[in-house]
């Protein structure tokens, strides 16, 4: 088995692709764990939040597409350290907030089976 000139002649074509994924596989890993570890000077507020986590989601979608499953795990990592930075910098409601959003939530959701238990019945009494 001697030495092939011609693998040579393709290793050197395929050389810089290889190069530029690499290169862009580095950048990547190290802007996610720079985004995933930057302290936040501030808390986010609520428009922030929804604004990347709507940007995450669409990477992950687009990366989930193109089979970049890495990239969508570290993406995925990246919002759920978003969701929980937003989630701690939430003002907590009081227990009178709590029990009225509680209440309300009740409501609509007698509301919901009410109107679904009304549709049950209009379609036991149709006739087949």
């Amino acid at each position: 088995m001697g030495f092939d000139g011609h693998c040579v002649l393709q290793w050197e074509r395929q050389a810089p692709r290889m190069k530029r994924g690499l290169l862009a596989a580095a950048l990547l890993a190290v802007a996610a764990s720079a985004f995933a570890q930057a302290p936040s000077a501030e808390p986010p507020g609520a428009a922030s939040c929804q604004a990347e986590e709507a940007a995450l989601e669409r990477d992950i979608d687009l990366a989930r597409s193109r089979g970049q499953m890495l990239r969508r795990r570290q993406l995925a990592e990246n919002l759920a350290a978003l969701r929980t930075r937003c989630e701690a910098s939430e003002p907590s409601m009081n227990r009178a907030a709590r029990i009225g959003k509680l209440e309300h939530d009740i409501q609509l959701l007698r509301a919901e089976l009410e109107h679904a238990e009304e549709q049950l019945r209009e379609l036991k009494n149709e006739r087949p």
